[in-house]
């Protein structure tokens, strides 16, 4: 027989402990996470970008670009020209599972994690490989919006072939993130810091992000992920390739 659930635990006093019931949002998020640890088989590899042209590159644009576009030239719209640069040369990543099958995607919905007070969401930009560096840039900033009003549409979060976190805009220095199902792959941005690397055979002082991606071992091999991230690496190095691999 089914042993009797143990009775709940009677509140502790002087206030010392608060429970509460989780929202709907965590407990799904709860579910996805336990998903993915107990379906996929994470690996993660790293790699660290030098920031040093993009940031430039920004110095140079920012004030033309906002006056142009109406919006900031962030970081989110290089890193998504980059991942769908990578996912072209590497296809196994924008793929999933069915059964005994492998579902290659042909278009490249890239999923944005936004960290938004009731708990983490994923919108989706549509085809980010045909979007602009502008809509990309007015796209994730609407959707932080909607995200933090708690306004984000059920079809803003549906379907998604490869996802993008960035902890760095929390001061996370390196993490592995984990994937979000049925993707295998998903890419984790970290803080920006100034640290002295040799160029060309100086030591010199740049602006440096580590740079992780989680897969999924039972598609893609390790060889296929290390040079997937070294690809985003070469991309956002030299940012002007971006326009060329759009």
């Amino acid at each position: 027989a089914a042993k009797p659930a143990p009775p709940a635990a009677p509140p502790a006093p002087d206030g010392r402990e608060e429970r509460k019931r989780m929202s709907l949002r965590r407990q799904t998020i709860a579910r996805r996470l336990l998903e993915a640890q107990n379906t996929a088989a994470m690996l993660t590899t790293f790699n660290e970008v030098d920031m040093h042209a993009v940031m430039a590159l920004r110095a140079r644009r920012k004030e033309s670009f906002k006056a142009k576009y109406g919006v900031s030239l962030g970081l989110s719209s290089f890193f998504v020209k980059a991942a769908v640069g990578a996912l072209k040369a590497f296809p196994e990543l924008n793929a999933e599972i069915q059964g005994t099958e492998i579902v290659l995607k042909h278009y490249y919905d890239i999923g944005i994690a936004v960290g938004a007070a009731e708990g983490l969401v994923v919108p989706v930009l549509r085809d980010a490989g045909s979007m602009s560096f502008a809509q990309i840039e007015r796209s994730v900033r609407d959707y932080a919006a909607q995200a933090e009003a708690g306004k984000l549409s059920i079809e803003a979060l549906r379907g998604g072939t490869f996802t993008i976190t960035n902890g760095g805009v929390f001061g996370s220095l390196l993490s592995t993130p984990i994937l979000n199902p049925p993707q295998v792959g998903i890419l984790g941005l970290h803080a920006i810091k100034d640290r002295p690397v040799v160029v060309d055979g100086e030591i010199r002082v740049r602006p440096m992000m580590y740079v992780a991606l989680t897969y999924d071992h039972r598609i893609v091999d390790g060889r296929e992920a290390v040079q997937f991230l070294v690809r985003v690496k070469e991309l956002v190095e030299d940012p002007e390739s971006l326009l060329l691999e759009g």
